[in-house]
């Protein structure tokens, strides 16, 4: 939330496109409310329960006049990811996406854990599971290294100027 408001920084309205259906986004989106409220931002949730909403959901956003949107991550947007880079792009909205595949297809921004470093991740604990570990006397992990990438063409499509001091904090910048 910080990095969208650094990068938008007249930013006074957010709309959070999240899935009430999953206990780890209702958690996702209270933290969010909480990010949110501290840098002064408007939440407007778009509640997703099936693919069927997300059209309607991502109208509810212009209607109620987002000058962003922010995507929890779900595995209902795995068929529906080029339907809301497209309407992100469409409507000269600034997203930031929860992972690095939606900046790759046209996104404007993500910031999320590195996938390749969470499979290396696993792939030492499968090393100690098959050396006699037992898997419930091994820690649980969260994501290590996580990364932020911006995409200036995309930037640029929507009018949209990053600030140097967001694009100096990027770990990757598509141009």
């Amino acid at each position: 939330m910080e990095l969208l408001k650094e990068a938008v920084p007249k930013l006074s309205r957010v709309a959070v496109l999240w899935s009430p259906a999953e206990a780890g986004n209702v958690r996702n989106f209270k933290e969010t409310e909480v990010a949110a409220q501290s840098l002064r931002l408007k939440l407007l949730s778009l509640e997703l329960r099936t693919a069927y909403d997300l059209d309607n959901a991502l109208q509810s956003a212009i209607k109620d006049r987002a000058g962003a949107l922010m995507i929890i991550r779900s595995p209902a947007y795995t068929t529906t990811g080029v339907r809301i880079v497209d309407f992100a792009a469409k409507n000269r909205l600034p997203t930031m996406f929860p992972e690095r595949s939606f900046v790759e297809s046209g996104g404007l921004m993500s910031y999320a854990p590195n996938i390749a470093d969470n499979f290396r991740r696993a792939a030492v604990y499968v090393d100690k599971i098959l050396k006699g570990a037992k898997p419930s006397d091994l820690p649980v992990e969260r994501p290590m290294k996580f990364e932020f990438i911006i995409n200036l063409k995309t930037a640029k499509q929507i009018d949209l100027t990053i600030p140097p001091n967001v694009l100096a904090r990027a770990d990757k910048v598509i141009k």
